[in-house]
């Protein structure tokens, strides 16, 4: 089987001959990178003093940060909640931008090929205003943020169709919804809000034939019937534990979880025969018997949560060693 073969067989649940992965060299990875072209877009960070950096994102959010890669943004785009029908948007949906897009498709036939959106609404929008006030603006401006949704959704909508012309495999999303505790609002107002929102992608997504892979941080334990139900095909989740395994595994033969050994608690232990045994739960709890539905991944950023490459390595060999089919 090609990787994109045992990719596909995975998220549908029908008998991939090993187990899929997303793993560091000298493992590799079964998923490919779409690209797309951000030029003039982004500003890229640039250097204050000794230790502080700011960015322009191509939403034009000013950010600040320590590192040159790290931050929060400090001015949203939209300072004024009026202006939500006029605040200029990148122009995402230009078909040339996905030139390079088509390219990379026509070479790489071999991987599963993802095509990384910015995020959903929620992600985007959040940072357009600002977390706190956007939280506020929910529930007072509640016309004006529906305005800025509606035309993120439209420029989301167009990336898909233009990923999926391309012959994607699959869109993701990096929508992290969730505090340790649960969700960041109310469920009832997740549903009232954004769930029709991630059903209209998702349906865009699967009318091209794509799958739909997310990414949340976070205790989104309460919604994860509701995504499934819009479609969402995988869950990347870093963070098991605080879901738990046994709620996750409620859901396994429905959805494919995407993980790695569990970056909050589990990895930074440094011990070898614990992360082991956490990568080999991971897979019998979720690989359905071989059938599908288990990922394994890797962490990209060992340094940030104070983690050596080793015990990710460790992590990795076990997902191999262990995600074979008898």
């Amino acid at each position: 089987m090609t990787s994109k073969e045992i990719v596909r067989r995975t998220l549908e649940f029908d008998g991939p001959e090993r187990l899929a992965r997303s793993l560091p060299e000298p493992w590799g990875s079964d998923l490919g990178h779409v690209p797309v072209d951000y030029t003039g877009l982004d500003g890229g960070w640039k250097r204050l003093d000794d230790d502080h950096w700011e960015h322009l994102d191509e939403w034009g959010n000013l950010w600040r940060g320590i590192g040159g890669n790290k931050g929060e943004v400090v001015r949203g785009a939209l300072q004024h909640i009026d202006d939500a029908g006029t605040v200029p948007l990148p122009p995402l949906d230009d078909p040339a931008r996905y030139a390079e897009s088509r390219e990379a498709l026509a070479k790489d036939t071999e991987h599963f090929m993802v095509a990384a959106l910015p995020g959903f609404t929620f992600n985007i929008a959040r940072k357009m205003r600002r977390l706190d006030q956007y939280m506020m603006d929910l529930h007072l401006h509640r016309e004006q943020i529906e305005t800025l949704h509606n035309r993120i959704d439209d420029l989301l909508v167009g990336m898909v169709d233009h990923f999926g012309e391309a012959g994607a495999d699959a869109i993701s999303t990096l929508e992290d919804w969730g505090t340790q505790l649960g969700l960041m609002i109310h469920p009832d107002l997740w549903r009232e809000l954004f769930k029709p929102r991630f059903r209209r992608i998702c349906d865009t997504a699967h009318r091209h034939n794509m799958k739909v892979l997310m990414h949340s941080c976070g205790r989104i334990t309460d919604i994860i019937p509701d995504l499934i139900e819009v479609g969402v095909d995988a869950l990347l989740f870093d963070q098991q534990k605080v879901h738990g395994l046994d709620n996750l595994a409620q859901y396994a033969g429905q959805v494919t979880y995407m993980c790695p050994v569990d970056i909050q608690s589990v990895l930074q232990t440094g011990d070898e025969a614990t992360i082991r045994a956490w990568a080999r739960e991971l897979i019998d709890r979720f690989w359905c018997g071989g059938r599908g539905g288990f990922i394994a991944d890797a962490y990209g950023g060992e340094g940030a949560i104070g983690v050596e490459p080793e015990w990710q390595r460790w992590a990795s060999d076990e997902f191999v060693k262990a995600g074979v089919r008898t």
